[in-house]
């Protein structure tokens, strides 16, 4: 038994999650994907009583990876702006400057 499978019997157990094995999930895919749009719950798919897949709605798989990613993005973004930060000859950013045209200075 691997790992994996020990850690996610002991989580099944503990939390009492649903679980279908690979076949029932083939042949009663519709009725397994309401249930799972309904309640929200990860289920657990089982392939030989082996743990081998996970099915999560589609707003935990947003929240988890989706939004994440894009957060990261963003970050990385606002970070590479900032160290565009322009400087003139006289030590003098660009919002220095806007200052000075909109009060009649250069």
């Amino acid at each position: 038994m691997s790992v994996l499978t020990l850690l996610v019997r002991i989580h099944h157990v503990r939390f009492r999650v649903k679980s279908v094995d690979a076949v029932t999930l083939r042949r009663s895919l519709g009725r397994i994907l309401r249930e799972l749009e309904r309640g929200g719950e990860p289920i657990l798919v089982e392939r030989r009583r082996q743990a081998a897949a996970v099915l999560i709605s589609l707003r935990d798989y947003r929240e988890r990876f989706v939004d994440r990613e894009a957060d990261t993005q963003r970050r990385d973004l606002v970070a590479r702006m900032k160290a565009l930060r322009f400087v003139t000859r006289r030590g003098r950013t660009t919002l220095d400057l806007l200052r000075s045209i909109r009060s009649g200075r250069t």
